[in-house]
């Protein structure tokens, strides 16, 4: 009724008495529409007929946040602060303008203050937490969500804050005790009981955890949060068809994620069902195509099984999606060694290296593919690149032995023969593998025999 008389006074332009509480109710009305420009209207119309009224002012005050004037803001609640020392909303919306621009310190300072004004301190306790929290200051943090939960037990998010607080802290042992006491005075609250399992998973503690998402379930039969983490817990005990029943009351709850689909089927990977495990990856990646760890899952099953090729477009599938994951180059390179694409291998080595997998099998792997190809020169580059990171192994030596005698630069063969064979004497076979005509040299040949003498 208020609204309709305040539209009809706008376009008449005429000037109707409004009660405060109609005024309020017009300017929320019109803020929780987004419309702005209504509620600048109905707020100066407002403070004429009601010039001292605080609630009026403090919409201002949001009014001037919206349009990022923080100085009219600030010089607003200084006028409501001389007026009305006490009020504790002029700290809280002071607290809320310094956490806005970083300033949590003196949000801090102001959240104290609000506290000594007000009996409904569970929202400056909420509030003074969350700054704590910016400041990475956990326990203080716990110490304000904490006063909140002793005030409202069904404070959820203060509870959250409270395990994430013990979470940043390592502190899970801790985070048990206070859930467990917790539970003592409210025993059905589902969200204690699938934070409680957390604690003991990350802990490794699976029966534990298994115990607290049964209760979790057990309260809410619809909680799609606790059969996920049941079965996240299952499949960690080695339960996975018990693992996959659970997923598949998730999907019964709600709409289908990928996040199942892809849990499902490698469940069933670990059961050897890989026909079942296939159909869910492509559940997965047709609920998700930007998934690429659907994509990769199923490359790695194809690849199991020497079906190279589909190997190939499935990895393809997923480096289109993360062309700088070096997992999913490695699996490209293995499988291009595969189908014998070598160029394409050397391609997706070097990827690697780039993206920073420098492990040892792939400086190998490349050196191995580029002698391969005839590339001695860069395959001595890779190696003694890989020397920076892998001094003194075997593995290089003898391939950079191999790689100098092929290009009869014999002094530098011999140098790093003699090294490989000091590392590691049995290694040395790797000559007849990759560099079968060194060996014909009978200076090589003596060299060998004559270390194998030392040893014995």
């Amino acid at each position: 009724m208020s609204l309709t008389k305040f539209e009809s006074m706008l376009k008449t332009n005429k000037i109707y008495f409004f009660d405060l509480d109609e005024f309020e109710e017009i300017i929320i009305h019109y803020l929780d529409e987004g419309k702005h420009a209504l509620a600048k209207k109905a707020l100066k119309l407002g403070l004429e007929q009601h010039p001292e009224s605080i609630d009026l002012k403090f919409f201002q005050v949001e009014l001037y946040l919206f349009d990022n004037e923080v100085d009219k803001a600030f010089f607003i609640l200084t006028k409501i602060e001389e007026s009305d020392p006490e009020n504790y909303e002029v700290f809280t919306q002071r607290a809320i303008i310094y956490s806005k621009s970083g300033n949590h310190e003196e949000a801090i300072i102001n959240l104290k203050k609000a506290l000594t004004f007000t009996n409904y301190k569970t929202l400056v306790w909420s509030l003074m937490g969350m700054e704590y929290l910016y400041l990475n200051d956990f326990e203080n943090a716990l110490k304000n969500f904490v006063n909140c939960i002793d005030v409202d037990f069904e404070d959820y998010a203060a509870l959250y804050n409270i395990i994430y607080c013990f979470d940043m802290e390592k502190e899970h042992t801790k985070a048990i005790t206070y859930l467990n006491n917790y539970l003592n005075k409210n025993p059905y609250c589902e969200v204690a009981w699938h934070q409680l399992g957390r604690q003991f998973f990350i802990l490794d503690d699976f029966e534990q955890a298994l115990i607290a998402f049964d209760y979790a379930v057990l309260i809410d039969e619809h909680f799609i949060g606790g059969y996920l983490e049941k079965a996240k817990t299952l499949e960690a005990l080695g339960k996975y068809q018990e693992a996959i029943d659970n997923y598949l009351v998730t999907l019964n709850l709600d709409d289908p994620t990928a996040f199942a689909f892809v849990r499902v089927g490698e469940c069933y990977e670990k059961l050897h069902k890989y026909d079942a495990a296939i159909s869910y990856y492509k559940k997965a990646v047709h609920e998700d195509p930007l998934l690429d760890r659907g994509w990769f899952l199923l490359a790695n099953i194809y690849y199991d099984d020497k079906n190279y090729n589909k190997a190939a477009y499935y990895t393809a599938e997923a480096l289109k999606i993360d062309e700088d994951n070096a997992v999913f180059w490695r699996r490209y390179a293995e499988i291009k060694m595969k189908l014998n694409f070598y160029e394409e291998a050397v391609t997706g080595f070097e990827k690697c290296l780039m993206l920073g997998d420098n492990a040892i099998e792939i400086y190998i792997a490349l050196v191995d593919v580029l002698s391969f190809l005839g590339e001695f020169n860069d395959a001595i580059t890779v190696l003694i690149d890989a020397q920076k990171t892998y001094k003194n192994f075997a593995e290089i030596e003898y391939r950079l032995a191999g790689l100098f005698f092929t290009l009869n630069k014999k002094k530098y063969g011999f140098n790093h023969l003699i090294i490989g064979l000091n590392l590691d004497y049995e290694y040395h076979t790797i000559l007849k593998e990759i560099f079968p005509t060194v060996l014909d040299d009978k200076k090589v040949q003596k060299l060998i025999i004559d270390f194998k003498k030392t040893l014995e």
